[in-house]
């Protein structure tokens, strides 16, 4: 079997310069944009034993790796590659020891290629219900669902993309760009995956904010086009794209995913600075770093950088190469990495497993990714292996329940005349749009939802599930209107205008469904290739919003979709009496928006970001076409902290709704802003050592132990450690094995090492967690019936390169009619900081600072300065 051991540094996979290049005092490098390229920093950090919440599980995890051979480790670290066994992602196992191996396995939103499974609200919608209690439930049972399945490590949750611009397409799989409410949002996920026992993979870490060149790779219309680099400053990366990380780390993520693109010129998945530096050392993260799928570039190279298991790991979907697998075994054995590294890459991963108990919730994978066959081939791609390979087992318990309420709470009343809500018994109700009805092929009949064919109820790509039912709006009202004795008509051809006019002249309510969709980039839907290629409503919904509206002045309008789209041409008209936002709901849709519309629930969403006129307001485009030949396409992030409300606060841009504007059918007021000071103690950067690397296994480099066993059945193309020679250069199989590379400063050195200032935490420096201020303020509910208000809490930072407004803290309250509740927040250390470049930590500046309390970023009645 061909091995590459791709050992040189032309395969170190990052340009020399990151080497050479010198460092500014911000971490990057100087230049135009002070961000050409990413500076190296080595050795990948070990994991630390006295890590708050990690102790016990490391502790586990270096007793199992100490019983461990070499080709054991490896096969921890490496998949077995693309189709070679159940699920989308599988490490090898260690079958003296009766461990079967990891199953990694989409989706963010529930189980991807399995039956009998829930299809949950996304964490784009979800967001919306700014609710902690939800947050933390769906994250329960999904990872509840994935636990049934046999699965050891559920691919989610989101933040990255953050969602910097609103058009990319994976978007919706995330939370919210704002840092803060997809920080809270994240940890809380975490916590329930992990809670049910299953390891949380966080991603995509990190600045993978298109999926337009996310990788290197031969484009129709354009040729071989490298990686697009993510170009961000150092204050930008710390105080917005790396804060909801580390809320995730903070949470104990078990798994972080690094990401398909380059950030300052440099493969995320072999960015030393990223991964070792500010991952591993300032976030003191613990668990281990999983590629995204073919997202690792280089062998040797990445070791270093820190990651430390690669998916599904082959180089290229059923190649039967890889960059670890043998290659890794040969690097340990002919001296290039030492075997101190590949101890904490297999440390890190079993500590992840003991961590969320593993060991005591573990089940044998019983689906099967590639065929809902009872019977089939364990090894989809050999086509060996047949027996048993789907029990189809039914996880879903009565998650719909879940699923219903959560979808209700994260609706969002965008507009509401008086007409909402509904009371049932209307002379004559209209449902108009595709959006209302069934696909003809199915909910499931478009693979990995890779279509915009009746209601929309989640995007399309890896980050999906099968739905095992979908409630269709058009289903619920109907079901709604027939128990009142009420007649209903619908139109769901979006262009059958003589049918819609007829139809909209007889409605004494009409109800359009419009949506817009994006998703992953391997598949395109109407010229859209995973981003978004503008705003507008799809399917031409707009015009049909307009139609209806034309001939009926009681015209309610239902939204679902991936994220903002363009309602300017219509939210004012006099005819379009309501508007609801109501995303991506999941399989219980329709049962979610008829809870609204009839009143069961009182809408308390709150919009996860802001809806502008043009999309040129939201800031720098995507790029959809290479702006540099064949070279990496330079995305320079040069509006800083400045996306969504944040960039319409500073350019002074009136939105047709703002974030976190959200209506409810009765109204509520705010009084009395309490603002206690809490001692706490001066920030003190972290100093001192590391424990040296620890020596868990002293392997023999004698390669005649790692040649292929006689009794080995081949699988083909599946990934194994074993090499094929003693002759190392042989096994090798490179033409420039043996020369004498220098590799950078550092990657070997296991001696203990200084700790990072900024760090000495999971998630960074524990100070930055310490409560400086307790807020209290008085909501009250002015209306006839109960409802729910989001208060939220923002906070001025005074400098002229703060935003206007940040959001740092938010409740959802309900509250009967005529009664008040009591908003409680707490103010952090972290909540008032600015990353200094020059001190490379956190620091809090001399500029005055204010909090502000109310119900969206543009309405805050109370407001009041800090004392410090």
């Amino acid at each position: 079997m061909l091995q590459r051991a791709w050992l040189a540094p032309a395969f170190l996979g990052v340009a020399q310069s990151q080497y050479t290049t010198p460092v500014g005092p911000n971490g990057t490098t100087p230049g135009a944009t002070g961000y050409e390229s990413s500076p190296p920093f080595y050795p990948s950090p070990w994991v630390d034993s006295s890590a708050p919440g990690w102790a016990e599980a490391v502790s586990k995890a270096q007793a199992f790796v100490r019983q461990l051979t070499l080709l054991e480790k490896v096969n921890l670290t490496t998949g077995v590659g693309w189709e070679g066994e159940a699920c989308v992602g599988n490490t090898g196992a260690i079958p003296r020891l009766g461990f079967p191996g990891l199953c990694a396995q989409d989706s963010p939103l529930g189980i991807r290629f399995a039956d009998y499974v829930s299809a949950f609200t996304a964490g784009g919608t979800v967001a919306a219900s700014w609710d902690r209690g939800e947050f933390y439930r769906r994250g329960y049972q999904m990872g509840v669902e994935h636990r049934g399945k046999g699965v050891d490590v559920q691919l989610g949750p989101v933040v990255g993309p953050l969602g910097r611009n609103p058009k990319g397409g994976r978007n919706w799989e995330g939370f919210s760009p704002d840092p803060i409410l997809s920080g809270i949002a994240v940890a809380e996920t975490v916590k329930g995956i992990q809670d049910a026992g299953v390891i949380a993979c966080t991603k995509h870490y990190i600045l993978n904010e298109q999926e337009h060149f996310r990788s290197p790779g031969n484009f129709e219309d354009f040729g071989f086009v490298d990686a697009v680099s993510s170009n961000v400053d150092d204050k930008t990366l710390h105080e917005l794209y790396l804060w909801p990380f580390a809320d995730a780390v903070r949470a104990g993520t078990g798994s972080i995913m690094c990401s398909y693109n380059k950030a300052n010129n440099s493969q995320v998945c072999q960015n030393s600075y990223l991964q070792n530096y500010i991952l591993k050392g300032e976030l003191g993260f613990q668990g281990f770093i999983m590629s995204d799928w073919d997202a690792q570039h280089s062998g040797v190279a990445s070791t270093f950088a820190g990651l430390d298991m690669t998916m599904p790991g082959d180089t290229d979907f059923d190649s039967g190469y890889s960059f670890w697998g043998p290659n890794l075994t040969l690097s340990i054995i002919n001296g290039t990495v030492p075997e101190w590294r590949l101890d904490d890459m297999v440390t890190r991963i079993m500590s992840a497993y003991y961590l969320v108990g593993r060991d005591r919730h573990a089940v044998p994978v019983n689906f099967n990714s590639w065929s809902r066959d009872t019977y089939g081939y364990q090894h989809a791609f050999a086509q060996t292996g047949y027996g048993l390979i789907n029990q189809h087992v039914d996880v879903r318990a009565d998650h719909y329940k879940s699923i219903r309420i959560a979808a209700a709470k994260s609706t969002v009343l965008l507009k509401n005349s008086g007409v909402l809500p509904l009371k049932g018994n209307e002379k004559n109700t209209a449902v108009f749009g595709q959006d209302a009805g069934e696909n003809q092929y199915g909910p499931n009949g478009c693979a990995d939802r890779g279509c915009d064919n009746g209601t929309l109820a989640m995007g399309w790509g890896s980050g999906t599930a099968d739905f095992p039912y979908l409630v269709t709006p058009l289903d619920a009202i109907k079901s709604e209107v027939a128990g009142n004795g009420g007649v209903l008509q619908s139109v769901t051809d979006n262009y059958a205008w003589s049918q819609i006019m007829s139809t909209a002249k007889q409605a004494s309510h009409a109800i359009v469904f419009v949506n817009a969709d994006s998703g992953e980039g391997y598949i395109t839907v109407d010229g859209n290739a995973g981003d978004r290629n503008n705003l507008t409503i799809w399917q031409g919904g707009e015009d049909l919003v307009k139609n209806v509206s034309a001939y009926c002045n009681n015209t309610i309008v239902v939204i679902h979709s991936v994220g903002p789209v363009l309602i300017d041409s219509f939210s004012d008209s006099e005819n379009v009496t309501a508007i609801l936002w109501a995303g991506l709901p999941g399989q219980e849709s329709g049962n979610a928006i008829a809870d609204v519309l009839y009143g069961r629930v009182n809408p308390g969403g709150k919009t996860p970001f802001t809806w502008g006129t043009n999309e040129t307001e939201y800031g720098p485009d995507l790029i959809y076409e290479p702006t540099n030949g064949h070279d990496s396409p330079q995305d320079n992030f040069e509006e800083g902290v400045f996306i969504d409300y944040r960039a319409f606060d500073k350019k002074n841009i009136t939105p047709v709704y703002e974030f976190g504007f959200g209506l409810s059918y009765t109204t509520f007021s705010y009084s009395d802003l309490n603002v206690t000071k809490v001692p706490a103690g001066p920030y003190t950067p972290t100093t001192g050592l590391t424990q040296a690397a620890p020596i868990l296994g002293n392997s023999s480099h004698d390669a005649s132990l790692y040649q292929w066993p006689s009794n080995l059945t081949y699988v083909n193309k599946y990934i194994y450690p074993y090499i094929n020679s003693t002759d190392l250069e042989d096994a090798s199989s490179d033409p420039e094995y043996g020369l004498n590379y220098t590799y950078p400063e550092g990657v070997t050195d296991g001696s203990p090492q200084p700790r990072i200032a900024a760090g000495g935490g999971p998630g960074g420096n524990p100070q930055l967690w310490d409560v400086l201020f307790t807020v209290s303020a008085t909501v009250t509910n002015n209306g006839s019936v109960a409802g729910d208000e989001v208060a939220q809490l923002y906070i001025s930072l005074g400098g002229p390169s703060d935003p206007v407004v940040a959001l740092r803290n938010f409740d959802r309250l309900s509250i009967q009619p005529g009664k008040s509740a009591t908003f409680t927040a707490e103010i952090t250390r972290r909540d008032v900081s600015n990353w200094d470049t020059e001190s490379q930590n956190w620091v809090i500046s001399e500029h005055t600072k204010t909090v502000h309390v109310g119900s969206s970023s543009r309405k805050l009645p109370l407001s009041a300065e800090l004392s410090f």
